[in-house]
C-alpha cells in the first residue's frame, strides 16, 4: 500500500519588525529589540551625542571613527589622517633618539637608493606647525584668521605625506639634532593633553575600515595610507549609498600575550530600553590571532581576532605554545596570565569597570532611538581590546552574536549565558530575588515620559486661496500730485513737520 505524504508551504520567518507589540500577550517574549541596527552601524554617530548624557570623553573608550560615505566626515577624516602623520612623524623622531618603555624602534631595511641620510627639517617644522594651529583652534585663537590663507594647499599635503611614508614606513635614514628632538617633545606633550588616543596611535597611521553591512570579519580591510584607504571604499558603491562604510582609528600598541594580538568577546543583555536596563555578564573569552603581531604587515591573520576568520588559518610553529589551536582563552585563563606578571588585580580594578562604562555610555546615546517594546530582551556581544596599561576599549557591539560551540571555551560559556539569559527574563518575572547566574545588573534607571509622536518629518498643509479678495480704493488727497501733469511741471510741496 503506498502511503502519502501532505506537504505544506512553509510561512516565512518572522523579522523583529513584523512583530506587532500590541499583540503579544503577557506570556509571550520576544528575543529581539526592533531598529537594533542603530546600536552597532550607528555606534560610530551615536557617541558623539554622549556629551547630553555624561561629562564623559568617548575619546577614552571609543577609538575615533567616520563614516566615509558621508561627504563632510570624509573631510573630517582627512584631516584627522594628515594631523596623525604630524604626530606619527614627532613620535617617531623621539622614539628614534632615545627608548620608550624599554624598546628600541624596530629598524626596517634601509632602501639601497638612499645613500646618504634624508634631511627632514622643513617636513618637522610642518609638523610642528600642524599641531600648533590644531591647539589654537581648540582655544578659539585663530578665529581673526583668514581661512583660505591658513589652509594647506593639496600639492603640499602630498609632498608632506611622501615624505612621511619615506621615513615612517620606508625606514629612509634621516638628520636630526637635539633641538628638533626638544621641540617634537615638548608639542607632544601638549598633544596628549587634548588627544586620549595619543599613546595608543603609534607610528605607522594605520587605520580599519570596516563595511557595516557585513558580520564576522567580512571585507574588513586594514591600511596606512590615506590613498589606499579611499580606494577601498570605492571600491563597493552600494555600501556607499547606503551610508556604510565606517573607517576606525586602529590601536597600534595593545597588550599582547606572547606577542599575539587578541580581543575580548564581552556578553550584555538589554531587558528593557525605557527604563534602559543593563545585565553585564561576568565571564568571556579571549580570541587570539594566527600570527604573532607586527606592523610591517596588514594581513588578516595578524589583525583580525574573528574567529570565523582565524579558523581557517594555520598558526605559526614558532607561536607560544601556551596559546591553543583552537585561539581561543576563557576568562580564568587570562586571569591566571595576568598573575604571572603580577597584574591580576588589574582585571578587576581596570579591565572590567572600563567595559561597564563603555557599554553604559553606548547605549545611553542609543536609548532615544530603539523602539522599547514589552516583553522583549536581547543579548549583545561587544569586542574590546586592551592597551598596554589594560584599559579597554569599545570597538563594536554586535547584536545576535553566535552561540555556535566552536571550541571547548565557546561550548561551555554559551551553553552558560543562555541558560543564565532565561534565568534573567523568565526566573525574574516570578520572583524578583531569582539566581541570575553570571549576569549582574548594573545600571537601571526610571522611565522616560516618551511623548505621543516624535517630530521627525514635519511639514506644512494648507490649501490655496481661490478668490483673494481685492483692496478697497485709496481716496484722494488734496496734496497728492495731478494724474496727467507731466513729471518735468511737478512741483511736490514741502512736507509740513
Amino acid at each position: 500500500m503506498l502511503g502519502y505524504r501532505k506537504t505544506t508551504k512553509r510561512k516565512p520567518k518572522a523579522t523583529c519588525k513584523q512583530v506587532d507589540s500590541l499583540c503579544i500577550s503577557e506570556i509571550s517574549l520576544v528575543n529581539h529589540f526592533p531598529k537594533v541596527g542603530k546600536i552597532n552601524t550607528g555606534l560610530c554617530l551615536n557617541l558623539r551625542k554622549l556629551h547630553w548624557f555624561d561629562s564623559a570623553d568617548p575619546d577614552t573608550f571609543f577609538p575615533r571613527c567616520y563614516r566615509l560615505a558621508a561627504l563632510d566626515e570624509r573631510h573630517a577624516f582627512i584631516d584627522d589622517y594628515r594631523r596623525t602623520a604630524c604626530t606619527s612623524l614627532l613620535k617617531y623622531i623621539v622614539e628614534k633618539d632615545q627608548y620608550v618603555q624599554g624598546e628600541r624602534i624596530s629598524k626596517k631595511k634601509q632602501s639601497k637608493r638612499q645613500s646618504s641620510p634624508v634631511n627632514i627639517s622643513q617636513t618637522i617644522s610642518k609638523a610642528l606647525k600642524v599641531c600648533e594651529d590644531f591647539l589654537q583652534s581648540l582655544e578659539h585663537s585663530d578665529i581673526d584668521t583668514n581661512l583660505e590663507t591658513q589652509q594647506t594647499p593639496a600639492q603640499e599635503w602630498a609632498e608632506f605625506l611622501d615624505s612621511y611614508y619615506l621615513v615612517v614606513h620606508g625606514g629612509a635614514e634621516i638628520d636630526s639634532s637635539d633641538y628638533l628632538v626638544i621641540h617634537c617633545k615638548a608639542m607632544l606633550q601638549r598633544m596628549k593633553i587634548v588627544n586620549p588616543q595619543l599613546e595608543i596611535e603609534g607610528i605607522h597611521n594605520i587605520w580599519i575600515i570596516k563595511p557595516g553591512a557585513k558580520s564576522r570579519g567580512r571585507g574588513i580591510k586594514c591600511a596606512n595610507r590615506l590613498d589606499q584607504i579611499l580606494d577601498l571604499v570605492k571600491g563597493d558603491p552600494k555600501l556607499i549609498k547606503e551610508n556604510k562604510w565606517v573607517v576606525q582609528k586602529y590601536l597600534e600598541r595593545p597588550f599582547l600575550i606572547h606577542d599575539t594580538k587578541f580581543d575580548v568577546r564581552q556578553w550584555f543583555l538589554v531587558t528593557d530600553w525605557n527604563p534602559l536596563t543593563v545585565w553585564f555578564y561576568k565571564k568571556c573569552y579571549l580570541r587570539f590571532s594566527t600570527q604573532p603581531y607586527t606592523l610591517d604587515s596588514m594581513d588578516s591573520s595578524v589583525h583580525l581576532c574573528n574567529n570565523s576568520i582565524q579558523k581557517s588559518l594555520r598558526p605559526l610553529l614558532q607561536r607560544h605554545r601556551s596559546i591553543p589551536v583552537d585561539n581561543m582563552w576563557s576568562v580564568d585563563q587570562f586571569k591566571t596570565f595576568l598573575c604571572t606578571k603580577d597584574r591580576e588585580a588589574q582585571w578587576d580594578t581596570v579591565v572590567v569597570p572600563g567595559m561597564k562604562r563603555a557599554l553604559i555610555y553606548a547605549l545611553q546615546t542609543a536609548q532615544d532611538l530603539i523602539e522599547s517594546r514589552k516583553n522583549t530582551f536581547e543579548l549583545y556581544g561587544a569586542d574590546f581590546m586592551l592597551d598596554r596599561d589594560l584599559h579597554p576599549w569599545l570597538l563594536e557591539i554586535n547584536s545576535s552574536p553566535t552561540m555556535a560551540p566552536s571550541t571547548p571555551v565557546t561550548a561551555h560559556l554559551c551553553a552558560a549565558v543562555q541558560e543564565d539569559t532565561l534565568r534573567v527574563v523568565l526566573d525574574r518575572r516570578v520572583k524578583r530575588t531569582a539566581n541570575t547566574g553570571d549576569f549582574q545588573l548594573i545600571y537601571k534607571k526610571a522611565a522616560v515620559k516618551v511623548p505621543q509622536y516624535v517630530p521627525q518629518h514635519l511639514r506644512v498643509e494648507g490649501f490655496r486661496v481661490k478668490c483673494p479678495n481685492s483692496l478697497p480704493p485709496l481716496k484722494s488727497s488734496s496734496c497728492a500730485v495731478p494724474k496727467h501733469r507731466s513729471p518735468s511741471k511737478t512741483r511736490v510741496p514741502q512736507q509740513k513737520k
